[in-house]
């Protein structure tokens, strides 16, 4: 057992991927994507600008 075997090993460095070509089912779900993306920026903004989000629930009274 020699010292410089010991410590964590290097990776092997992986090939590279090429770059595929898209197919009609790809870019469908990447539009998807993005049109959901979209929805939740505007529900966030619309959530962010009104006052309480729900007044519902149990209410206590000041009596003691």
């Amino acid at each position: 057992m020699s010292g410089r075997e010991g410590g964590k090993k290097k990776p092997l460095k992986q090939p590279k991927k090429d770059s595929k070509e898209m197919d009609d089912d790809d870019l469908a779900f990447k539009q998807k994507q993005k049109e959901q993306q979209k929805a939740l920026e505007a529900a966030k903004d619309k959530a962010s600008k009104g006052g309480p989000m729900g007044s519902g629930g149990i209410k206590k009274s000041g009596k003691k």
